[in-house]
């Protein structure tokens, strides 16, 4: 029997035992041992909202820099037209 198949042993016992805080660090720890690299910590991590603009953002409305100008609306009708 490998490690990681005793380690997904208690982890199922701590789960069947409602001790889900232990199935999570046993969880992690396999996901460790099959090369699964770092444990991301997603403790500060919050869902989006709805009306948020854009991935990873909690800003209701875009703000355009500073110093910008709103271009001029151009004319269609004597613009760019030949007759």
């Amino acid at each position: 029997m490998t490690d990681i198949e005793a380690l997904r042993r208690q982890m199922e016992a701590a789960a069947d035992a409602l001790d889900f805080e232990t199935a999570k660090r046993l969880r992690d720890q396999i996901s460790v041992l099959r090369g699964g690299g770092e444990v991301a910590d997603t403790e500060g991590l919050t869902r989006q909202q709805p009306g948020a603009m854009g991935l990873g953002t909690s800003q209701q409305r875009v703000v355009p820099p500073d110093g910008w100008v709103k271009p001029k609306k151009p004319d269609p009708m004597t613009k760019g037209r030949k007759r």
